[in-house]
């Protein structure tokens, strides 16, 4: 089925669940919520609406310039127009059509973007399962020679970037399945990415990578390998030759860099549920590296500089981090398993001067910047609200979808008209965040098929969710579904910490508890399991008809 059929079934308004028909009044009420409830969620559903119509967009004029033969997409659209790799294609674009096409459309998701998957998984998989670099034209790999650096960094970019926000949403899955396929097969080239060949800035960045995926796989396996792997990393760079604080001259703050501080992190909260022995082990170094970044990383308002150098404390990029976020992400985990309250404040402080920086140039014009620190934003404000810090996503968001209408930067001018967003690989972060965003707007809940016109939007009052449906311009027959705590449930973490690139849990059902559904009157249309929500309400809607409801705990 494709996204925003004209034609839809006509029929009366029906509410069902688990196959039932909710009648539509009952005796029994309760209070109705606040009018305003029901006017933000119906605001809100006109931003979800608009969001996932630019993501759809993006991803149909994207595709039109995938390779006809392997259906794979070129790195850039200006330039590498004939190359596929792993760390841009799959790490940063790719994934984020699939996730589109899982909420715009089921039949690409489950028949292009499954399609890509096997035809890269077939094509590009070099040693052993890893990729390497692929050219369209050659029908084969850009590089005669095997540079296992370049397949451990495409590799590790490909699992944390890409592979792992599907897991995040999706749970078990085809990608999930590669990315430990893959994982498999690195282990046995690599246990610390230490290669006196490396950069600096790849050592960082691959491991802390490696850290983040191997501590997240270990709490969905439950395989012990994949915790040792990862704590012989941290024993590297915590405990032996890697430590930051006297081995690294240029210690990147935002990404390519800033992904071992929030790996160790990860690692050291893994560690507080599994041994508390080698977890007192890290604790002073790596409080001494937090601690050392907050004195000499951070400009006046709280946020992170692009880069320092910590053996001389010298700030080597005074340009504020768009990743900030990726770094607090690591700060909030130790508050959260240490109470160290200097951590929490660390985010707080930054809420506080936020709005500082509305229409920031975060990254020379791009919308990637906006990207990564709308992200930043929404996965701390989810765990620490504040109406500041929603006002300020709230109003970036519409900077970062005018760069979808015209990019900012003149080499994308050629765009405009186009969905294509400044057609390189980090268009797919616009439609990484825009996820994020209508997931916060319907506080996790979503439709499905989603015509065109449909909104959806959701607002908390207290425990309970005001949820406002307005069919398009035909009528409307479907299912709405409701998310549950991923966290525990697929990923199986003890502890919801924030985490790069997930998707941040707002309302979430329990299966084995009851919920009450009533309208916006208060009126009982009727109780519910969470199995039933989470398996989706079926809904009829008329053309251009809103509902309101009302979803309580029970």
């Amino acid at each position: 089925m494709h996204i925003f059929p004209q034609i839809l079934t006509s029929t009366r308004y029906l509410l069902i669940a688990a196959g039932l028909i909710l009648k539509s009044f009952t005796p029994y009420a309760q209070p109705a919520p606040r009018g305003d409830c029901f006017e933000k969620a119906a605001l809100n559903g006109m931003l979800t609406e608009e969001g996932y119509r630019r993501c759809e967009r993006y991803v149909q004029d994207w595709l039109a310039y995938a390779d006809p033969v392997s259906k794979l997409i070129p790195r850039n659209l200006d330039r590498d127009t004939d190359l596929w790799n792993a760390n841009d294609c799959a790490a940063d674009n790719y994934p984020f059509m699939v996730l589109t096409s899982f909420f715009t459309n089921r039949d690409r998701f489950d028949g292009r973007m499954k399609e890509m998957l096997r035809n890269e998984r077939r094509l590009t998989s070099r040693v052993r399962s890893l990729p390497d670099e692929y050219s369209f034209s050659k029908k084969g790999f850009v590089h005669d020679e095997i540079s296992m650096g370049r397949v451990i960094f495409g590799t590790a970019e490909y699992a944390k970037d890409g592979l792992m926000p599907l897991t995040e949403w999706l749970g078990p899955s085809p990608w999930s399945d590669r990315m430990i396929e893959m994982l498999e097969d690195l282990r046995g080239y690599i246990t610390v990415a230490d290669d006196p060949k490396f950069s600096i800035t790849v050592k960082t960045e691959v491991n802390g990578e490696l850290l983040q995926v191997l501590s997240r796989v270990f709490w969905m396996t439950g395989k012990r390998e994949y915790l040792d792997w990862a704590v012989k990393i941290g024993d590297h760079f915590l405990l032996g030759d890697g430590y930051p604080l006297k081995s690294v001259n240029n210690l990147r703050l935002r990404d390519h860099g800033c992904e071992l501080i929030s790996g160790l992190c990860e690692l050291y909260a893994t560690l507080h549920y599994t041994d508390r022995q080698k977890k007192e082990t890290y604790r002073e170094p790596l409080y001494r590296l937090l601690d050392h970044v907050l004195t000499y990383g951070r400009n006046e308002d709280g946020l992170f500089y692009n880069a320092i150098n910590p053996l001389t404390n010298e700030v080597l990029d005074k340009n504020v981090s768009d990743s900030w976020g990726y770094n607090l992400n690591g700060y909030y985990t130790v508050f959260l398993v240490d109470g160290t309250e200097r951590y929490r404040e660390a985010v707080t402080r930054l809420f506080g001067n936020l709005n500082k920086y509305r229409n920031h140039d975060w990254e020379s014009g791009s919308a990637d910047g906006y990207a990564d620190a709308i992200e930043s934003a929404l996965n701390l404000y989810n765990r620490i609200p504040d109406q500041r810090v929603a006002d300020w996503i709230d109003s970036e968001i519409r900077v970062m979808w005018s760069m979808q209408d015209s990019s900012y930067r003149e080499n994308a001018r050629r765009w405009i008209g186009s969905s294509v967003i400044e057609g390189w690989h980090g268009d797919g972060n616009f439609a990484r965040t825009t996820i994020m965003y209508n997931l916060w707007k319907s506080k996790g809940t979503y439709v499905y098929p989603l015509a065109g016109g449909m909104k959806l939007g959701g607002e908390m009052e207290g425990s309970s969710l005001c949820l406002v449906l307005e069919a398009p311009a035909a009528d409307w027959t479907g299912k709405l579904y409701f998310d549950k705590a991923r966290h525990s449930e697929s990923m199986k973490m003890p502890l919801d910490w924030p985490r790069i690139n997930q998707f941040p849990e707002w309302f979430t059902v329990n299966r084995g508890k009851k919920y009450r559904i009533s309208d916006d009157k208060g009126r009982l249309i009727r109780e519910a399991t969470g199995e039933n929500l989470l398996e989706g309400i079926a809904l009829s809607l008329k053309a251009g008809e809103r509902k309101k409801m009302v979803v309580t705990p029970l």
